[in-house]
């Protein structure tokens, strides 16, 4: 791992706002303000005139301006290569994007306290292999030396543990494991996490989410409620108008952040000459948003099962994501394990703050001496350990003999811990086959085209006239930074190909550099 010269932080890079930290002289994990002394910072662009963007602007700014030149939710988009946008002439990507936001928050970042040089960026524990490509490439093209992506409830642990105590501290060697489960419900996404932890080892046991599951789906319900009222009362769906549907979004926001404090609030909806207000109780907001949080629930319960463990055996439930301020979550949280959730954190930064962590201890691990971090800090971090378990299934194509058609055949199941290998031998399917291509996949569903495309291997120059259910030996490899090894070994000749798997994406080489140089080019503020 290369670490480049300036300063390390961490960066939560979220749907709806994303927050930049640093560990502090002191050892502890700060969110930095940005010129607006926030410590949030909407990721919404507005894409102005040529080569001038406009990043994170107030909500009334960004509600009065032309829908067409809003781009918001991109992380919603991430690694989705069907995205088409384009400004200047140029079609622009959800990394290109992305790192527009990341501009923003290293350039607000870097007046406060000097150049940087690496970062780790968060993403939700759910995201696949292309996502994460996808965020690592936009971090880059931002100027980042991006050290490591981490997960977003690893971070939150991280931030838990830090806050309670209990990172790399003291005697270790009789401390008894916790176990937490850390609810994130953000703007956009959502997971689930199981971590066992003592002060300096991290075990992810189980995890599970939704990445298209987050606050701005209640904000549509709202939505949804008011245009129907509008519609009653006037014949015209406001759905129809883009102008109407961004301007009102805006106001739904502002309507979910009053249920978090009040039990009733009203909206004022204009358009075309025509008005309706209309009142929205905090019941009648749960009600209608009720089988949003039913999912959330039931994926708590699934990861509870998945862990092999029950709720009583849990020593806290930790709650991230600024969607985990509306009431009704933390009272969920407690009817579903029976515990109060820890309101410790703060829910908008906890994240980056875990990532600043991670990046403080890969910086002691990696730089040693070099590091700028005290002693004493630098000390305690090296010696933290952190597990992780795979979030999606890890298999190849092959051939179902029953039926004739291909199938995923998992070789790695979802929530195995790494690193880990497996082997499996296989059959050749023709008489005298001369070849086996081996297509490695990503997901758990069983039709391959529902999964993503990692990469292929292929034995050529096989023995001749090998017969027809031959053995080829499979050996799936995936460690602790993400790297997937696939061999493939024909057992009667002995000849083998593999295949080494980093992050793969929708961006190569030559296009990164192309949007790095494009977004140098661009005055973003």
């Amino acid at each position: 791992m290369e670490f480049k010269d300036g300063q390390t932080v961490g960066i939560d890079l979220g749907t709806t706002y994303s927050t930049i930290a640093q560990l502090n002289e002191e050892g502890a994990p700060v969110a930095l303000p940005n010129e607006d002394e926030e410590v949030e910072t909407p990721s919404l662009v507005l894409l102005t005139e040529s080569h001038h963007v406009v990043v994170g602007p107030n909500r009334m700014r960004a509600a009065m301006e032309d829908p067409s030149n809003v781009v918001e939710r991109i992380k919603r988009r991430m690694g989705d290569t069907d995205y088409h946008r384009t400004f200047d002439g140029k079609e622009i990507t959800p990394e290109f994007l992305s790192a527009l936001i990341l501009k923003k928050l290293r350039q607000d970042a870097e007046k406060r306290i000097g150049k940087i040089g690496n970062a780790v960026i968060t993403v939700p524990y759910y995201f696949n292999d292309t996502r994460r490509k996808a965020t690592q490439d936009a971090g880059r093209i931002a100027g980042f030396n991006v050290i490591d992506i981490i997960n977003e409830p690893t971070a939150a642990t991280l931030t838990y543990a830090w806050h309670r105590g209990e990172l790399g501290t003291g005697n270790t060697a009789d401390a008894k494991p916790r176990l937490a489960l850390i609810y994130d419900l953000g703007g956009g996404t959502f997971d689930v996490t199981v971590v066992r932890y003592t002060p300096t080892h991290f075990q992810v046991l189980a995890t599970d989410g939704d990445v298209q599951l987050g606050g701005i789906d209640w904000n549509d319900r709202i939505l949804n409620y008011v245009a129907d009222e509008f519609k009653a009362k006037h014949g015209i769906d406001l759905r129809e108008s883009p102008k109407a549907v961004h301007m009102l979004g805006n106001d739904c926001d502002l309507a979910k952040l009053d249920l978090t404090e009040a039990d009733k609030t009203k909206m004022i909806c204009r358009h075309e000459g025509k008005a309706a207000s209309v009142a929205i109780t905090r019941d009648e907001f749960e009600r209608m948003t009720a089988d949003l949080l039913q999912r959330t629930a039931d994926t708590t319960r699934l990861v509870l099962s998945q862990a092999g463990i029950s709720s009583d055996a849990l020593d806290a439930v930790v709650m991230v994501g600024s969607s985990t301020l509306m009431p009704q979550v933390p009272r969920m949280l407690k009817e579903v394990t029976g515990i109060e959730p820890y309101t410790g954190l703060s829910p908008q930064t906890a994240v980056a703050q875990g990532a600043a962590i991670h990046a403080a201890i890969l910086d002691a691990k990696h730089r040693g001496e070099k590091s700028e971090l005290a002693d004493k800090i630098r000390k305690m971090l090296s010696t933290v350990k952190q597990e992780n378990v795979n979030s999606h299934g890890l298999g190849i194509v092959a051939g179902n003999p029953k039926s004739g058609k291909d199938i995923n055949h998992v070789m790695i199941k979802r929530n195995t811990r790494l690193p880990v290998e497996v082997s499996q031998t296989f059959m050749t399917r023709n008489e005298g086959q001369k070849r086996v291509s081996v297509q490695v996949i990503e997901g758990d569903a069983p039709d391959p085209a529902a999964c993503s495309f990692l990469g292929k291997c292929r034995v050529e120059g096989l023995p001749d006239n090998l017969p027809k259910g031959s053995p080829i030996e499979v050996t799936y490899a995936f460690d602790e930074a993400g790297r997937i090894t696939v061999t493939a070994r024909e057992k009667t000749g002995g000849k083998e190909a593999t295949i080494n798997i980093e992050r793969r994406g929708g961006l190569d080489e030559g296009q990164i550099d192309a949007f790095t140089k494009l977004a140098n080019e661009y005055k973003v503020e």
